[in-house]
């Protein structure tokens, strides 16, 4: 058997290592890379949530005007239980106030405590995956802030909040379309 020179042992060596190296990097990026499923459940999640909040604030704008009109929220809460029992996905109000306006708007343990955290340490939206039943779903929240004055005549609690700060939050379960 002939024997194999020192350099090109090197070169063999060197060569080795350097397609490891490669081929950790290329693992590493290929965890990177996004599942296009979840990416169209955020895409979902962010369309929703403009259409809803454009929709209470323009709601609110024209068609509140006292203490006796039907109360954008109100409505909304009826249109996200039409919305869940049609199959389409979930959505909640979720006070972060610790005060909240209806006790069926507190947060519940796991998912939306953690959000309603995030979001009152400054973030305007978190998310997780989750599955059900062998169904992913994308679990998403995003905050809402008192944006307009009508905002307190239902709500005269949040006079004195900061602008910008969050007093709650807009809950989401949306499926993953695989």
């Amino acid at each position: 058997m002939k024997a194999i020179s020192k350099p090109l042992l090197l070169v063999a060596a060197a060569a080795a290592l350097t397609t490891g190296s490669f081929l950790s990097s290329y693992a590493d990026e290929a965890k990177e890379v996004k599942d296009p499923a979840i990416e169209r459940a955020k895409r979902e999640v962010r369309m929703l949530d403009d259409i809803y909040k454009t929709s209470i604030v323009l709601i609110t704008t024209h068609y509140v005007h006292d203490d006796d009109d039907l109360p954008a929220g109100a409505a909304f809460k009826a249109l996200f239980s039409a919305v869940k029992e049609k199959g389409w996905h979930e959505v909640r109000l979720l006070d972060a106030t610790g005060d909240p306006y209806e006790e069926a708007n507190k947060p519940r343990a796991g998912f939306e405590t953690k959000a309603i955290k995030q979001l009152l340490d400054g973030k305007s939206v978190y998310e997780e995956v989750v599955t059900e039943g062998g169904k992913r779903f994308l679990l998403a929240a995003t905050a809402i802030p008192v944006v307009m004055d009508k905002c307190i005549m239902c709500h005269e609690n949040y006079r004195n909040i900061p602008a910008g700060k969050a007093i709650g939050a807009l809950g989401y379960k949306v499926p993953i379309q695989e």
